[in-house]
């Protein structure tokens, strides 16, 4: 019998001792109402919560866990690095293999610098951008995640309007959004970020179409600034190349991070020769950048990357998943909409303005032991299998009943609706 007992007495702790209980991505503050905050074990497919309820994970730790939980090989790497070397005065030689192995699979590449946040990859990649031609103003589509610096943090505050004075906003996927864009920094433009497909939060999710990936390209080329696929999220979940490799288009940088070591902290910014001058300008470092256990790490997951169908297997449960949701919901009478890549699906409800059904139907899926989101995208990994898919979609068939028995009773879920402007 599912219960969450000591989760609240947890997190009673821990709104002593913890600014609002828990903080950043991770806090369940807008999931569904008893939400596990806090977990003990995670293998596999897996993930335990402190109360001893095990679900079938489909967040993957927001996106590191792409081989599964504790994979074997990443962890003998691990275990066998630790025992050398980690953090130290000095980086492991493994810093020059990781880098190495990053240039020869992706393909806009000349160069790699490593760190351990997207956060930490996309700053770089701005002020690389910035350093390039001495230019300040960047492009950014409105709504679109680049990280949790100042300049990017989609929560106000504590960020003032000099943080992003030099910050110019356009419709993502708009070309012409984009061109007014770039007159709007007359003459003064460092960059163009872009997220390899749009992962709005509450929003459909989709690729960008070549068109506006290439005017992308071309606006950059002409006003000599740099081109930023910001490839934190998709990273080797759409393509063993930068995801935009995909639809033709290479930029200058690339950031990369999650996935890189399996659940390792490592993430990475890539660049061309054109951006190699001003990337050795600037300075950038942290005191755990140069670790070589999470290199270890990175490079195992990138062997297993090149060297077996991790991707295919990915893809196929992935679209299993969203197959068995779309079925299931057209024989109950509820509409549905699965967008967004196969392996980073996002789901989301018709006519739910309050997300009272998306919130009451992932509350459901959990109590039946499958974590989902209702408000972001979620994530396939490599260790699922057909058996995951049944169970969950066993797990789903139950909550689609309960959501539509119960519709009267479900509540809005106001802090959504808040954040929305709903």
């Amino acid at each position: 019998m599912w219960n969450n007992a000591k989760d609240r007495m947890l997190r009673e702790r821990a709104t002593e001792v913890i600014p609002g209980g828990m903080y950043g991505h991770q806090s369940v503050a807008l999931m569904p109402e008893d939400t596990p905050q806090f977990f003990i074990k995670a293998e596999g497919t897996r993930i335990t919560d402190v109360d001893g309820n095990v679900y079938i994970d489909f967040m993957c730790a927001y996106g590191p866990n792409l081989l599964g939980y504790n994979h074997p090989d990443v962890m003998r790497a691990v275990s066998d690095q630790q025992s050398r070397i980690d953090a130290s005065t000095g980086p492991s030689p493994l810093i020059v293999d990781l880098a190495e192995a990053m240039v020869s699979m992706i393909s806009h590449a000349d160069w790699a610098m490593f760190c351990k946040n997207g956060s930490d990859a996309t700053m770089m990649a701005l002020m690389i951008a910035r350093a390039y031609r001495g230019k300040r103003k960047v492009l950014v589509a409105r709504k679109a995640y680049h990280g949790s610096m100042p300049w990017s943090t989609p929560r106000p505050a504590g960020v003032v309007d000099e943080d992003r004075a030099h910050v110019i906003y356009f419709d993502y996927g708009d070309p012409q959004s984009l061109k007014d864009a770039v007159v709007s920094a007359d003459g003064d433009l460092a960059g163009i970020f872009a997220t390899p497909y749009r992962h709005d939060v509450f929003a459909d999710q989709s690729m960008p179409d070549r068109e506006y990936a290439q005017v992308a390209r071309d606006l950059a080329d002409e006003h000599d600034a740099l081109l930023i696929v910001d490839d934190v999220r998709a990273g080797f979940r759409v393509t063993r190349d930068c995801t935009w490799e995909s639809i033709g288009v290479r930029p200058d940088l690339s950031a990369w991070g999650k996935v890189l070591g399996n659940g390792q902290p490592i993430s990475a910014l890539m660049g061309n020769n054109r951006a190699r001058d001003a990337a050795s300008q600037i300075y950038a470092t942290g005191s755990y950048w140069f670790a070589a256990v999470p290199m270890a790490a990175a490079l195992e997951t990138l062997r297993i990357i090149r060297e077996t169908k991790y991707l295919e297997d990915m893809h196929r449960i992935g679209k299993a998943f969203r197959d068995g949701l779309n079925a299931q919901a057209k024989d109950i009478g509820i509409g549905v909409r699965c967008t967004g890549p196969e392996t980073l699906p996002m789901l989301q409800f018709e006519d739910d303005p309050d997300f009272r059904v998306c919130y009451g139907f992932c509350r459901a899926a959990m109590k039946r032991g499958v974590y989902l989101s209702p408000y972001h995208n979620m994530f396939t990994n490599a260790a699922m299998t057909e058996t995951d898919i049944a169970q969950t979609l066993e797990a789903t068939g139950a909550a689609f009943e309960e959501i539509k028995s119960n519709r009267a009773s479900l509540q809005p879920s106001t802090k959504v609706m808040a954040m929305t402007g709903s």
